[in-house]
């Protein structure tokens, strides 16, 4: 048995190294797709989440709260909403966006929204009041002022972008539902992996596996190091 999962590693490894086509080309999908819905939701997710932390207003609970049960819907059945909005009849039927890179950037993008929203609103309400003011009394403008607030919360900020980015990263039910797991086109890596399993092609899906564990001690290590190098500063 221990040779047997010696050598699927050893193929794992040659597809990996010797860039394998089909291999690099479910990585690609992956993490172009994941990167663009982070990139176009990271901003307003954060300015939202700033909003709910600082502002007033009616309606505040009501979506503070709407935010913490998007966080909890599965991600298959968002893909089933995101499926339904796509399809010929639904709403936005005329993008044909249905098994596209773009319809799985939306899916994803209504993944990664309310994680990011969430935990960022956690960020700011942990921070002193007086900062937000302070840059405001000094004439900053309000977005200069929300920068000074993000610059004393970047490591709980950088923790919010790294959790939402692992969470779309790594969904199966959403791409599989409005990206159709087609090789070259939407085929990502948990896609990639539920098909190679449930074939018995192991060692692809553990070549894909292994960029997942990579990519999280990289990220682990990162965020690590980052906190060492702030602790001097919380003396």
């Amino acid at each position: 048995m221990s040779e047997g999962w010696l050598a699927l590693l050893q193929q794992a490894l040659s597809l990996l190294f010797s860039l394998d086509p089909d291999v690099w080309s479910i990585i690609s999908v992956s993490f172009s797709v994941s990167f663009a819905a982070l990139l176009i939701t990271l901003v307003p997710s954060m300015v939202l989440g700033f909003v709910l932390a600082f502002a007033h207003f009616p309606g505040k609970w009501f979506v503070t709260n709407l935010v913490q049960t998007l966080q909890s819907i599965p991600t298959v059945v968002i893909g089933l909403l995101v499926y339904l909005i796509l399809t010929r009849n639904g709403p936005l039927g005329d993008l044909k966006w249905l098994f596209t890179q773009e319809g799985m950037i939306l899916g994803q993008m209504l993944i990664c929204a309310p994680v990011m929203i969430a935990m960022s609103q956690a960020a700011f309400t942990s921070v002193d009041r007086r900062a937000w003011e302070t840059s405001r009394t000094l004439g900053a403008s309000w977005a200069g002022a929300v920068w000074a607030v993000c610059r004393e919360l970047r490591m709980p900020l950088l923790l919010a972008i790294v959790a939402a980015f692992s969470r779309i990263l790594t969904e199966v039910g959403c791409s599989m539902m409005v990206g159709g797991n087609i090789l070259n086109v939407t085929r990502n890596i948990p896609t990639a992996i539920a098909l190679e399993t449930s074939k018995g092609d192991f060692a692809q899906a553990i070549a894909l596996g292994l960029v997942l564990l990579i990519l999280a001690l990289i990220l682990n290590f990162a965020l690590g190091s980052l906190r060492g190098k702030e602790t001097p500063r919380s003396h």
